[in-house]
């Protein structure tokens, strides 16, 4: 094909890419292109003027903001327990539910439900459930003789933010579920088979065939998982306001405190800035994560 011919064939997708780029354009590029010019000044959100301070926005984010620091470790305790638990826990079920049984399957909508809520409505039940007076938790804790364990769990700062992440892990486990489920089903039965007569263990069988053939799956679901983990916002605003003391502040809710709270929307963009940075490398990470996985088999 020529030259002439491959322009010509490229001119005519244009009409079918133009609607995609222009939204892509208008609701993505042209913000981030503002709140990076915003992040280099000290608007307040309501004057018509400004000021450009150059990068103090930035200095005082990685020097004098102890609560950045504070939203940074929040993030990162939130992100671990949510990663591991729910990695864990998602996969133990797909394996308990791999079978197309009828019960396997009403199982597998039960444990989903929660993923078709709105996170508001999630963070309502489990104010109620973890409520140190009359929530579930710590009624079931005194019933059955753990009076020691009961407590205040949304606020205790040291216990708030794990309290949240167990809620995360609740609302999402059953979509991981799903995708390991769907990823034990396209496993090649021969090689199971085969390590079956070779006289492996059923924990031989996981650990060497299982867990490396699962991969992609695998790797979808941890890179998803950090992913919604930073970006746990209305959760967290609904369940504690990033509350007590901070103790469940994180990047995106100290974004919104700065600017609608403070009225320092150009502090405010500079931590947007800077979480957009992080959620981007997340996103590369995943990309070669993938590619790698996709490129072994």
């Amino acid at each position: 094909m020529s030259t002439s011919n491959k322009i010509e064939k490229n001119r005519a997708f244009i009409p079918f890419i133009l609607p995609g780029f222009l939204i892509y354009a208008i609701f993505f590029v042209l913000p981030t292109i503002a709140a990076l010019a915003l992040s280099f000044t000290n608007w307040d959100g309501i004057s018509s003027t400004y000021q450009f301070v150059g990068i103090d926005n930035y200095q005082r984010l990685f020097t004098d903001d102890p609560i950045f620091k504070t939203s940074i470790f929040n993030n990162l305790k939130f992100m671990i327990t949510v990663l591991i638990v729910q990695t864990c826990v998602s996969l133990f079920f797909a394996m308990m539910l791999m079978k197309n049984s009828k019960m396997n399957i009403v199982y597998r909508t039960i444990f989903f439900l929660p993923t078709i809520l709105a996170s508001v409505s999630i963070a309502f039940i489990w104010i109620f459930m973890y409520d140190p007076n009359m929530g579930a938790l710590n009624q079931t804790l005194q019933s059955i003789g753990l009076e020691s364990l009961a407590q205040s769990w949304l606020g205790d700062r040291k216990v708030a933010i794990f309290s949240i992440a167990f809620v995360q892990v609740w609302a999402h486990i059953g979509q991981m579920t799903i995708i390991f489920v769907a990823g034990l089903h396209s496993l090649p039965k021969e090689v199971l088979e085969a390590a079956e007569v070779d006289g492996a263990s059923r924990w031989q069988r996981f650990r060497h065939v299982t867990l490396p053939l699962l991969a992609p799956s695998l790797i979808i679901v941890t890179v998803y998982t950090m992913i919604q983990s930073f970006k746990a916002f209305d959760l967290i605003i609904a369940m504690t306001d990033g509350g007590p003391s901070h103790g469940t502040e994180i990047l995106s809710t100290l974004v919104y405190h700065e600017a609608f709270g403070n009225f320092h929307f150009g502090y405010a963009s500079a931590i947007a800035v800077v979480f957009m940075i992080i959620i981007a490398l997340l996103t590369v990470l995943q990309f070669k994560l993938i590619n790698q996985s996709s490129g072994s088999e």
